[in-house]
């Protein structure tokens, strides 16, 4: 059974990694109606997330080798310090520092509290609400090419909320690009390119935490590989649909379905139908 449940998992990652719903919400509900696998764990979700940035890389790769290319380059005085791509890789890094220091500080925290069905259900409904808004209000004029070190830190905090299941890793940095006037592909190609350090980092952190110091784990590292592969590969579907679609269209199905389903997990809860 737990086979089973690992190739669902790792399809649910998969396909909610890079829409603005929560993968890690998502993997903490399915989980809890699985009767093997309740909660899935802070380290199986981190694992898995390896896939689904794994996606990332080879959808964005000449991106990801220019902009990689153009700062060291840049560092070095091969070309200007000011040159976009340069600039680009320096606000990554700079986003990177505030879910690099609240995910230490807080993992414990992150692994246990946060875990809790009520708070995803909040989340996922109040986050929901303040996609929506921002998606309406939001001028949608700027680009990558506008991206200043304050707007990199802004962005870098806002993905750091996505240490809490519910709120969503794409979802809050995607808000925050449209708050900031950002237009709706462009907030997500920089939410993207932005979790390929966090996420990586801890994903590869967990795994060596499993291999180094073996704790019992609802799966064991090979179904927890399986499912990072099954994420990879529904991952990469997904975020050439979700490109493809947010260029043309607005956030609004997203944010109802958050709210469906936040409320339907409060009233599952309330009924005792699935533990908190």
């Amino acid at each position: 059974m737990h086979l089973l449940e690992a190739i669902i998992l790792g399809i649910v990652q998969g396909l909610t990694e890079f829409v603005p719903v929560s993968s890690s919400a998502h993997l903490r509900i399915v989980g809890a109606f699985m009767p093997d696998a309740g909660d899935p764990g802070a380290a199986f979700t981190a694992i898995t997330q390896i896939g689904t940035e794994a996606a990332v890389v080879v959808f964005f790769w000449r991106d990801i080798v220019r902009i990689i290319s153009h700062w060291f380059r840049a560092l070095i005085g091969r070309i200007p310090r000011n040159d976009p791509d340069a600039k680009l890789g320096w606000l990554i890094i700079i986003g990177t520092i505030p879910i690099g220091i609240l995910g230490f500080v807080f993992k414990d925290t992150i692994e246990t509290t946060f875990r809790s069905l009520w708070i995803i259900a909040i989340c996922l409904i109040v986050f929901g609400v303040v996609l929506g808004v921002a998606d309406v209000i939001g001028a949608k004029r700027r680009e990558l090419k506008d991206l200043t070190v304050g707007h990199g830190i802004i962005f870098g905090f806002a993905q750091a909320l996505a240490l809490i299941p519910g709120v969503s890793r794409s979802g809050g940095t995607i808000t925050a690009g449209l708050l900031l006037g950002y237009k709706r592909e462009d907030a997500a190609r920089y939410a993207f390119l932005l979790a390929i350090p966090a996420v990586f980092a801890s994903g590869f952190f967990e795994l060596y935490s499993s291999l180094k110091s073996p704790t019992p784990e609802v799966f064991s590292l090979g179904e927890t590989a399986l499912a990072t592969i099954i994420a990879f590969v529904v991952g990469l579907a997904v975020i050439a649909f979700f490109m493809n679609y947010i260029s043309k269209r607005s956030f609004a199905p997203f944010v109802v379905y958050r709210i469906l389903l936040g409320i339907f997990v409060i009233i599952l809860l309330s009924f005792g139908v699935i533990q908190a």
